[in-house]
């Protein structure tokens, strides 16, 4: 059956309508696709049929965001993301501080911590480095914000995994063709918060806290790169079979699913710490139990979205308006991450929804995966997602002083949707 496009929309607003009002998001997100389908034309028995349908297609992303918490889990409880970042920034000077703070979360994020736990990891020594040099917290924070959406956009995070799926190219694929957006983004974040690095509250450093690791020793560098360099390295030995024809790369299919829990332990192993490989698994994926509930929560309201009309209305308008096909990418990843106030649930819905709509304008599927991350990552810091408080909060921060940064990430997403569109939907 098809649902009308007004269904479609209705149910979207209800669901952020729900959200701002504070209702859990995966309550919100069901009760919006319920809702939507009913006032769209569907009965009741079409419309349990559609949210079971939209909740089943995200079925296999779940999968690969589980594995990918193992890799969380163990780079975050062992310490290793920890120093990565005290390692970066203690090899720069003091006037590239600021780069080598967006730089560290960039890494982190990359390796595959979720963006709010890179944020929270590198916080403390952004803090500690802003009170040295008088730094506002609204200049650190822009660094690891925006260091953190650039690594965002390359990493085997559930948005990636889910970008990959919906335009059905590999991982690895995505991860590699979103690393010139990503320098970009850095860049802007960089030279923005060096221009504000004097606006607002000044920066003081937080109380010294012992480390997350359970024997309060952290690993070597050497130690905390294995596992993100097994993964990164495995995972893109397929588009190096692809591109140097080499039959024997290109005979294996490398999987995040497997790849992450295996260079999760061979990390483990590297650094020692097998003894405790149960304890941080566990902790990965207790992580990532509130994301997979999103994910049902965001398939719901995608099956929606794809069994209404609303996707060939919004391609009718697009021609009648002259409006290049390519931007249909970037710009339901900005509406969908927006909306909701998070990368992964934005991308979620936004290729469920008008995937097959942006490919029949001609755009390549790996080019129309990394536009529609670098819009998804552009505002999805809005107050109605987790991520604006769990930052504020890193940072000690009022909620007013919070708001006022967002336009300045909001630049950094843009810097990246601009290099993305140029290269992807120009250029190639």
């Amino acid at each position: 059956m098809v649902v009308s496009w007004l269904g479609a929309v209705i149910g979207l607003i209800l669901a952020i309508v729900l959200i701002l009002k504070h209702l859990n998001p995966v309550y919100a997100l069901m009760a919006g696709a319920v809702i939507g389908a009913l006032i769209g034309g569907a009965d009741l028995t079409q419309t349990v049929n559609l949210v079971v349908e939209g909740t089943a297609s995200v079925t296999g992303t779940i999968v690969r965001v589980l594995a990918a918490g193992v890799l969380a889990g163990v780079m975050m409880e062992t310490g290793a993301a920890e120093q990565i970042a005290r390692t970066i920034v203690a090899r720069f000077s003091d006037r590239m501080a600021l780069f080598s703070l967006a730089l560290a979360t960039m890494i982190i994020t990359a390796v595959g911590v979720f963006i709010p736990v890179a944020v929270i990891i590198v916080a403390p020594i952004a803090l500690a480095v802003g009170e040295k040099l008088g730094f506002t917290k609204l200049s650190l924070l822009l660094a690891l914000s925006g260091g953190g959406k650039a690594g965002n956009i390359i990493s085997p995070n559930a948005n990636t995994i889910m970008a990959a799926k919906g335009f059905h190219v590999e991982l690895s694929q995505v991860m590699i063709h979103g690393f010139i957006p990503a320098i970009f983004g850095l860049i802007a974040a960089v030279v923005i918060a060096s221009l504000i690095k004097h606006r607002g509250a000044k920066a003081v450093a937080l109380p010294s806290k012992k480390s997350a690791d359970s024997d309060n020793r952290l690993p070597s560098f050497g130690q905390a790169v294995v596992a993100p360099l097994v993964a990164i390295v495995v995972l893109m030995l397929n588009p190096i079979g692809d591109i140097f024809h080499v039959t024997f790369l290109k005979s294996f299919q490398f999987d995040a699913m497997y790849i992450l829990p295996v260079a999760s332990i061979i990390g483990l192993i590297a650094m020692g710490k097998t003894k405790h490989m149960m304890t941080y698994i566990s902790s990965g994926v207790e992580k990532m139990t509130g994301v997979v509930m999103i994910l049902i929560g965001a398939g719901a309201l995608a099956g929606l979205v794809a069994a209404s009309n609303l996707s060939t209305e919004i391609v009718s308008a697009v021609k009648f308006f002259g409006i290049p096909g390519m931007l249909l990418s970037p710009l339901s990843g900005i509406l969908m991450g927006a909306a909701v106030a998070s990368t992964s649930t934005g991308v979620i819905i936004a290729t469920q929804s008008f995937a097959h709509s942006i490919l029949s304008f001609g755009v390549s599927p790996v080019g129309a995966a990394v536009m529609m991350q670098a819009g998804a990552v552009t505002i999805d810091q809005l107050p109605q997602g987790n991520y604006f408080h769990v930052t504020r909060a890193s940072m000690g921060m009022r909620i007013k002083e919070r708001l006022t940064l967002v336009p300045y990430e909001a630049l950094v997403g843009l810097t990246m949707v601009v290099v993305s569109t140029i290269i992807y939907g120009i250029i190639l």
